[in-house]
């Protein structure tokens, strides 16, 4: 069994740690490959591109994953579509500015993309985007763009704001598409546990603690007896 775990900075395990962005080696597929049945041969390739948005997905799903023939295909991507270019934001904070992969562009690339794997004979699986600590998460983009940015995100209702409307549309679209399966990983990592220890000092990427959920998260969609197995 082939699984390409296809997506962002958080399939490819970057994380926050001591003022720097770091890769974390026990990122979520390679925590996902421990918890495969150990009477099945499964193959797990990581395909996440730090800063990857819908737009670069669907440019690489032929090269990253259909050429690899998988099964499955985890498809994990939203949280830099609907982010800003926060330099932009800066120079004129009371200007209107347009999130980098537009909602309804965003909607249409995972469409095509989910279209390209099933056309292929593998399963996509759709996950919804993860939560966001927006406190740490403005600081972050503050302590690197200045404050001008506060009255720009204010009159816009928010960091967190933009991430849950790019996240119910999406779960909006799995609902109207066909054979495609679906986690709600949204959920189930606010369900985890507190977001301070499952989140890095960004507010954005996971922590080694985080990834190991996701993982487990994963695990329990995919392989669901041998999970309860487990507990």
């Amino acid at each position: 069994m082939r699984i390409v775990c296809f997506g962002d900075s958080v399939t490819r395990g970057v994380s926050y740690v001591k003022g720097r962005l770091r890769i974390l080696k026990e990122n979520y597929p390679a925590s996902l490959q421990q918890h495969a049945p150990a009477e099945q041969s499964v193959e797990i390739f990581n395909k996440g591109v730090f800063n990857d948005n819908s737009d670069l997905l669907l440019q690489r799903v032929d090269q990253d994953v259909i050429a690899l023939n998988p099964e499955v295909v985890l498809i994990e991507i939203g949280g830099n579509d609907c982010n800003f270019r926060w330099d932009e934001v800066a120079q004129s904070p009371n200007e209107p500015h347009e999130a980098i992969v537009p909602l309804e562009r965003y909607l249409y690339n995972v469409r095509q993309i989910v279209v390209r794997i099933q056309e292929a004979g593998a399963m996509p699986v759709l996950m919804t985007t993860l939560p966001l600590d927006p406190v740490r998460y403005y600081k972050h983009i503050e302590s690197l763009h200045g404050n001008a940015i506060a009255r720009w995100i204010a009159l816009c209702g928010g960091i967190e704001h933009w991430h849950g409307w790019y996240n119910r549309a999406l779960k909006q679209l799995v609902s109207s598409l066909q054979a495609v399966m679906s986690l709600d990983l949204r959920t189930k990592f606010k369900q985890a546990g507190d977001l301070k220890d499952l989140l890095s000092d960004d507010g954005i990427h996971p922590s080694a603690l985080g990834y190991q959920e996701i993982s487990r998260i994963v695990a329990q969609a995919l392989w669901p007896r041998q999970a309860s197995g487990n507990n």
